[in-house]
């Protein structure tokens, strides 16, 4: 069970660790300008993140589908389905696109009253939002990819992508040679550089070694009113589930960014360092669903409980070790971060709050992103997953921040208190079965 797992889970982890560190870079090499450049960054990032949040929800309800199909080995299935995907996902990323290159101070504004972070935000979010349609292409076929158990080649091209955003940023932020000093703006456009890059690499090998999901333009957009609206019933509310779960992690930044900019700053260290480790669990919940909707698919319904137990246990177990690497890792957080002592002090703290509350946070994602929707238990996911959230975490947090002085590190403890709740709930949805379905039938 264990090999299986991890032999689509490890490239998928792979992949997403370098996703995370096309961000990360961003941050930490901007980080050398000071704190008002991490803080712009950050929350230009975080319309990223929505875009993120509600491309992933999208391609999750894809992948549902595909890999159920997959199972099946209908591969008529897969191309529709990969289809209704696509077509969702450059219209969502249109839209993100338009916002932030006409509007970007108001969405920049939502997070910060600081002039100068609302101008430095604006121009780099206006940018990088023309990477939007490509990266929402590059999301989708991923996802098919993996669907489908082709993880090495969005490995790879991420990978790529990772080098070349690098050595952008290197040249474009800090003016090598004959290259121009640009700051911010120069990590923008090595961002969009690196996203259309992998995009292309993506669809030119896929289509070459001509790859089950790699199918014509006739067949990728013949699904019908039909398949549409299948999609929907299953996938709207984990595109629902993702939107107001991005929403509300940005309202995470908003809370925090109300209160100051070293609030902020610190926060958005603590979510960069935090991308290292939570890596993993979110390669091995997308192996998970992708065996598990692989079983059901099968009509294999015994086996597809068994990996849904055994994660249960098995992800809150890990959590506690790779939770322990924040110890070391925020030792560094002076030499990564050109920032003043207390926001690095403040850093620490939350990242040491995160690192107790790994196990739970660890159970949640798998049992909603890997069990339940693997399953087509959508609704019932959605709804606990974002409930909580607005009804607990985020008024908590929001009272503590606005009508008290406390520190950061108290706001973040409120912002994290809807994973107690929400384990409980999982652990019990898992045990009574009532989560696995079988949607292509």
């Amino acid at each position: 069970m264990f090999k299986s797992l991890f032999v689509i889970a490890l490239p998928i982890i792979l992949q997403n660790l370098m996703q995370s560190t096309v961000n990360m870079l961003d941050t930490l090499m901007v980080g050398q300008l000071g704190s008002v450049e991490i803080a712009s960054v950050g929350l230009g990032n975080q319309i990223y993140m929505l875009l993120n949040m509600v491309l992933f929800g999208i391609s999750s309800g894809g992948a549902i589908f595909i890999s159920q199909f997959w199972g099946k080995k209908e591969k008529s299935g897969i191309w529709k389905m990969e289809g209704v995907m696509f077509s969702f996902s450059i219209v969502i990323a249109l839209i993100f696109t338009f916002a932030s290159v006409f509007f970007p101070k108001f969405l920049i504004g939502l997070y910060s009253k600081d002039f100068h972070v609302i101008e430095i935000g604006a121009r780099y979010l206006r940018i990088v939002a023309f990477s939007f349609p490509f990266f929402a292409m590059s999301f989708a076929f991923s996802m098919a990819l993996r669907s489908t158990e082709h993880v090495k080649l969005p490995m790879v091209a991420t990978m790529i992508s990772l080098v070349l955003n690098a050595i952008l940023n290197y040249l474009l932020i800090f003016g090598i040679g004959f290259f121009p000093s640009l700051g911010i703006v120069g990590a923008a456009i090595a961002t969009c550089i690196s996203r259309i890059v992998e995009c292309f690499i993506l669809f030119i090998v896929a289509y070459s070694k001509k790859y089950e999901v790699a199918s014509s333009v006739k067949n990728l957009f013949s699904f019908t009113l039909f398949e549409v609206r299948k999609f929907i019933k299953i996938a709207f509310p984990v595109i629902i589930n993702e939107a107001i779960w991005g929403l509300g992690t940005s309202m995470h930044s908003l809370i925090m960014g109300r209160t100051s900019t070293e609030a902020i700053s610190a926060f958005n260290i603590t979510g960069t360092i935090s991308q290292i480790t939570w890596v993993f669990f979110i390669g091995v919940g997308n192996a998970a669903g992708i065996i598990i909707g692989k079983k059901i698919g099968e009509g294999n319904e015994t086996e597809a409980r068994k990996y849904a137990n055994t994660l249960s246990w098995f992800m809150p177990v890990m959590a506690i070790f790779i939770g322990l690497l924040l110890i070391p890792i925020s030792k560094f957080l002076p030499f990564m971060f050109n920032v003043e002592a207390n926001i690095l002090v403040q850093a620490k703290m939350m990242l040491m709050i995160l690192m107790c509350c790994y196990p739970l946070n660890a159970f949640n994602m798998c049992w909603v992103v890997g069990i339940c929707r693997a399953g087509g238990d959508t609704v019932f996911a959605a709804i606990i997953d974002v409930c909580f959230m607005w009804i607990i975490a985020i008024p908590l947090a929001a009272c503590v921040a606005y009508f008290t002085n406390v520190q950061p590190y108290i706001i973040y403890i409120c912002l994290l208190s809807e994973q107690i709740f929400k384990a409980i709930v999982g652990f019990y949805r898992i045990k009574s079965g009532k989560w696995l379905h079988n949607v292509v039938e």
